[in-house]
């Protein structure tokens, strides 16, 4: 089995005998990374070509798929390149949302496309697909066909988006405690195969990974062994708390006021990683452009950390999105709006019905933006793009 100090001395050995190697770039003084939903550009109605991209840095295209045989594969074909018939080629040029991102590219030269591998939904086959050298191999041999040689010049680097190594995925996912020590080794030999593609094209090529917030799921990888491996990891500081039992907030900055989940905020994370060996620079703060709802929550301490037995009964997909709530419950007198000024977040409460919403506003996304520099970390990422209404971009774009 290939350790990871053995690929990296063997790229560090091709540096040295070829000189052909492009290092890294300087990190940006402030990354922004904003993840499309694949899907939302058409349900949610997200043009391509009027997103933000002069307030971003890096768009971050969600989600590629792992197929049964282990390899790398788009998510849609229809949505992704525009090839909606069975058994049709994919063509020399996409079309479909690649095709679009395409000529946002070429109209902003600074920005940086990168394909987003996994996910929530995606996950159940990284176990497998991480397990030996051959599967390993298959997996990055057959990501940097289809992304970087296929289409040359559109994707600049790779994000692996694997929820989650060991255990705490959607059920059903396949699950080892093996996967701690093989998804550095995948990592490492995607690191090793995006290298020996950057001497070929002559430039450096990203690799980032999506990273649980959660102590528990931060346990499950190897910090120390992955960061030389990557440029950045984009920490998930959201979904802390969902659906139950207690009404709490989604992505808290600090700890509230008789938190009973101290470890579970924006802070608490940043320092878990930097404890763990990662330079401040290498990391990002998560900001969610989505809300999370409870049902019938009592009154006392305006639902604060009162009981839930889940999400209300009139909550349906997309209502959490800022561009919809904006237009719904926040401009709905019966739903009064909250601070936390500990935690730095607010919180929606519609006392006749017990509904509770946490959420963030420009207000919340500004303090988080604070403290991303206050601590000189490496920028911010958005869960995403598609469910902002240009309010929540500019607040962290009017910090730059």
């Amino acid at each position: 089995m290939k350790s990871v100090l053995s690929v990296l001395l063997r790229s560090l050995a091709l540096v040295v005998l070829t000189g052909a190697a492009v290092p890294p770039p300087t990190a940006p003084p402030m990354r922004v990374v904003a993840y499309l939903a694949s899907w939302g550009v058409k349900s949610k109605g997200t043009p391509i070509a009027k997103l933000p991209a002069n307030q971003l840095t890096h768009i971050y295209y969600a989600f590629a798929l792992i197929d049964q045989s282990g390899a790398v594969v788009l998510g849609d074909r229809c949505v992704d390149i525009g090839v909606c018939a069975r058994g049709e080629s994919s063509p020399g040029q996409p079309g479909g949302n690649f095709g679009e991102l395409r000529k946002l590219k070429a109209k902003n030269p600074h920005l940086k496309l990168t394909i987003s591998i996994g996910g929530w939904g995606g996950s159940a086959r990284f176990s497998d697909a991480a397990l030996t050298d051959e599967s390993r191999q298959r997996f990055a041999e057959s990501a940097l066909e289809l992304f970087f040689r296929k289409w040359p010049g559109l994707f600049d680097g790779i994000d692996i988006d694997w929820e989650f190594p060991v255990q705490g995925g959607l059920k059903g996912n396949v699950e080892r405690p093996a996967d701690k020590h093989n998804f550095t080794l995948l990592l490492a030999e995607l690191r090793r195969q995006l290298d020996e593609q950057g001497r070929v094209d002559g430039r450096h090529y990203e690799l980032t990974i999506a990273a649980s917030a959660r102590p528990s799921e931060i346990a499950n990888i190897e910090l120390a062994q992955i960061t030389p491996l990557l440029d950045f990891i984009n920490v998930m500081t959201y979904d802390y708390h969902t659906d139950g039992p207690i009404a709490h907030f989604n992505a808290p900055l600090f700890a509230a006021k008789n938190d009973p989940t101290p470890e579970l905020n924006v802070d608490a994370s940043m320092r878990a990683f930097e404890q763990g060996g990662v330079p401040a620079q290498k990391l990002l703060v998560g900001v969610p452009f989505f809300a999370r709802a409870y049902g019938r929550v009592p009154k006392a301490n305006a639902g604060l950390f009162q009981p839930s037995p889940g999400k209300p009964r009139d909550w349906h997909d997309g209502d959490g999105d800022w561009r919809r709530l904006s237009r719904t419950r926040l401009s709905d007198p019966r739903y009064v709006r909250h601070w936390e000024p500990s935690a730095k977040v607010p919180w929606l409460y519609d006392a006749l019905n017990g509904t509770w919403i946490s959420y963030d506003d420009p207000q919340s996304v500004r303090a988080k933006v604070d403290y991303m520099r206050e601590h000189n970390l490496g920028g911010v990422i958005i869960w995403e793009i598609g469910a902002d209404d240009g309010q929540l971009i500019r607040a962290i774009s009017g910090m730059r």
